[in-house]
Formats: structure tokens, sequence, C-alpha cells
């Protein structure tokens, strides 16, 4: 790590200390304190109400293009731009085009008082421009949606983990830019396996921990909640439930923290960690929700200082990135809604928590360091 890289205090918690069961705890697996490191340069004076920023998107394939969508559409409170780079230099131009296209017809409306319409401003809409590589770290918010090997609907099982080897070089290039731009903003990894590749980008960059972030289990906590709907065994999780850990098979779905089922909790966990394959057997890629509900809107509650799910990096040097409701703070503080949790969700987190730092330490091993190139997400 570099000197900037310096942790000095513990993880900040709602919640109690990390001597209990909790995120916070996971790391006493390793021997380790879950310290923590500032944020975002940009959130040290100003968070609310957000300043504007500007995003940069690498790879604008079937995620990219629908998280550009939704960025576009909805996060003109917080972004002044969005910057666009893709190896398909026609797919550029023509998202450039067709995008700056998607606005209001009026920038306000009267309204009719007569019976009862109020008057209406149309919300801000950030502008889309194309940018090189060399622009992808002179903004506030580095989005990687990049893949390589990106998996045809016809393969059975879990795809994300066969995405990692290929991903990982990648990562390795680009987190060589952000060391060599002294990038102070936020990196958001989108891209799967989104827990491993956040600690791939940490150890190619040498960035503090806590500008990095993974977006990938908001759509788990979506997919909970739609079969919870569905299953009144499973409906504790429509008020009660929370989501941690990895966007994959270590994926740990709590039904209740107060009221805990375990065996409901890990049935609503198995269904939920495979209901992209529902969508693979039909015949199509699973990519609308998780660009949506991981990406454009997890990233647009974070830069607002909202709670939201994502993967923050819990341990010191050999910890792991794990997947936590929290939120970012004025002063660049991140917070973690970590409560205590029953032993036996405690033990289920902890499994998935050394999962993920044994992969990390295997990676570090044989980590490659090529100057691939983004291909589309």
């Amino acid at each position: 790590m570099t000197k900037d890289n310096q942790q000095e205090t513990k993880l900040h918690a709602a919640g109690p200390d990390d001597s209990a069961l909790c995120v916070r705890h996971l790391a006493s697996e390793l021997g380790e304190e879950a310290l923590a490191t500032k944020g975002p340069a940009w959130a040290q004076e100003q968070l609310y109400p957000p300043k504007k920023l500007k995003a940069r998107i690498l790879a604008l394939g079937d995620v990219g293009t629908n998280l550009l969508l939704g960025l576009r559409l909805l996060g003109g409170d917080v972004f002044s731009e969005i910057g666009i780079c893709d190896l398909n230099e026609k797919q550029i131009q023509r998202l450039e085009i067709e995008v700056n296209q998607i606005r209001w017809p009026f920038e306000s409306d009267e309204g009719d008082e007569e019976n009862g319409l109020p008057s209406w401003d149309a919300p801000q809409i950030p502008a889309v421009r194309a940018v090189t590589e060399d622009e992808l770290f002179d903004g506030d918010v580095f989005i990687f949606c990049a893949s390589k090997g990106v998996p045809d609907v016809s393969q059975k099982g879990d795809v994300r983990m066969a995405q990692l080897e290929a991903n990982r070089g990648l990562i390795a290039h680009f987190g060589g830019l952000a060391r060599k731009a002294d990038f102070q903003g936020l990196v958001c990894v989108v891209s799967d396996p989104v827990d491993p590749l956040c600690a791939a980008f940490l150890d190619a960059s040498g960035l503090r921990p806590g500008q990095i972030q993974g977006y990938g289990l908001g759509v788990m906590n979506a997919r909970a909640l739609y079969y919870a709907e569905r299953n009144p065994e499973w409906s504790q999780y429509l008020t009660q439930g929370r989501a941690y850990g990895p966007h994959g098979e270590d994926l740990v779905i709590a039904d209740s923290l107060t009221n805990y089922n375990d065996a409901a909790s890990r049935a609503l966990t198995e269904k939920t960690a495979h209901a992209n394959l529902d969508v693979r057997e039909l015949g199509f890629k699973p990519f609308l929700a998780p660009a949506f509900s991981s990406a454009a809107l997890s990233i647009l509650l974070t830069v607002r200082g909202r709670w939201h799910y994502g993967s923050v990096y819990v341990g010191d040097g050999r910890g792991a990135f794990f997947g936590v409701k929290n939120r970012l703070r004025r002063g660049a503080d991140w917070q973690l809604d970590d409560p205590e949790v029953p032993e036996q969700l405690y033990e289920r987190l902890a499994a998935a928590y050394r999962s993920l730092a044994e992969l990390r330490g295997s990676s570090r091993d044989d980590t490659h360091t090529g100057c691939d190139a983004p291909e589309n997400a």
C-alpha cells in the first residue's frame, strides 16, 4: 500500500462494537481489525446537498449501456457529465448521438392552477460525451463495466467465476492507469465477479481501500425481495431482511436479523443466488436488473450519501471486499449499518468472508499485469 493508504481508524458503524458478531468482526477471522480509510476526496468537504460530479463509464455493452441510461435519466442532481469509453468506436458514437437525444421536451410547465395542476420544472440531465482511455481518471467517479469472455446464454451453472481470470488482466491494466493518474475519486466495480475484482483493483492501483466499492449486492437484495413477495415462507425478508456478502455462490440472505430462520434464509439464498439462471434458461442474458439495481440506482444512492448495498473493504492488509448495507458521509467516511447478528447467521458470513480472503490471497500469487483493453460488458 502507498503512504496515503495507511489505515488509522476502525470502520464506522451504526451498530455494536466490533467484538460483537457483526461484519466488522469478520476481520478477526484473519487475525486483523476492520480498519478504515477515507473515501473519495470530493466527499471531504461537501456531500449534502451533493455537488455535481463527472462520471466515467468503461465499456458500453449490455450492462454499461443500461447503466448509462439510468444515470442519464435519474442522475442530473449529482452528475454534470458522463464520459463513455469502449473499444467499439461506433457504439460510442451511436450512444453519444442517441442518449443525448433523450431529453424532456420543455424545461418547465406552468401547470394549470384552475384545475389543481401544479407548475413543474424538468429534472436536469447530465451531458454524455465520448472520452479516451487517457481521460478515464480525470473525473470523479470511475465505473468499471468491462469484461472479457461474457458467457453465452447456453453456458450452464454459475458463470461468474469463469470470468475472473480474464477480467483480472483488465483490472490490472486500468488499476495501473489509476495509480499513474493519482486518482482521488471513487472506483465503482460492476463487472463480475465483483468482490474479487475490487480486491484486484486495490492491489493493482495502490488506491485507498475506501476509494473502491463493488456493486453487485443490490440486485441480490432486489431478487430476494421479488421472491419473498411470492412466497409467504420468505415474507419476513420484505420488512426485516438483509443481504450480505458477494454477488455469487457465497451470497448470504437473512430473512430477519431479529427473528432469524436459518432454513428459510438458506432456501431464499439458494433461490436468489441462481435467479440469473432462470433468465438464461429462457434464452436471455440477465443484465437489466443488475444494471439498474446493483449499478445505476446504487451508485446514485452512494454519491447522494444514502444507504445502499455495496462491497466495502473489511480487514487490514489481508482482508477482502464484502457486501453490506453502507453509506458515504461528509468527511469521506464510510458508515456500515452493521448490527449484531445471530450466531448461525454469523457463521455463514464468516465462511463467505474467509472464502473471499483466500481467493484474494491466491490471486496475489499469480496476478498478471498485461495491458489488456476493454471489451463489452
